[in-house]
């Protein structure tokens, strides 16, 4: 028997979670000094997930200015090397 598309485990839904182990959430309350010692693992508080998306950095105009003049300036690679007979 196949399995429906909809049921198989894709790539990336491995690498974003918003549920977390046992052992996760202990140690995200003792990040946040809301664990005690000797209490029971059952029934523990809810803890947030934050979601972490990376930012691209915008580069200064002075160095991107630069950066382009320097690349026209020089010669490319395909330019400058004799063709082949």
């Amino acid at each position: 028997m196949t399995m429906d598309k909809s049921l198989r485990v894709r790539k990336g839904s491995t690498s974003s979670r918003n549920v977390l182990t046992r052992a996760e959430r202990i140690g995200k309350l003792k990040e946040q000094e809301r664990w005690t010692t000797g209490r029971s693992p059952l029934g523990l508080p809810k803890v947030r997930v934050l979601k972490t998306a990376l930012k691209k950095k915008k580069k200064p105009k002075a160095e991107g200015d630069a950066a382009t003049a320097g690349t026209a300036a020089t010669p490319s690679k395909t330019a400058a090397a004799p063709k082949k007979k």
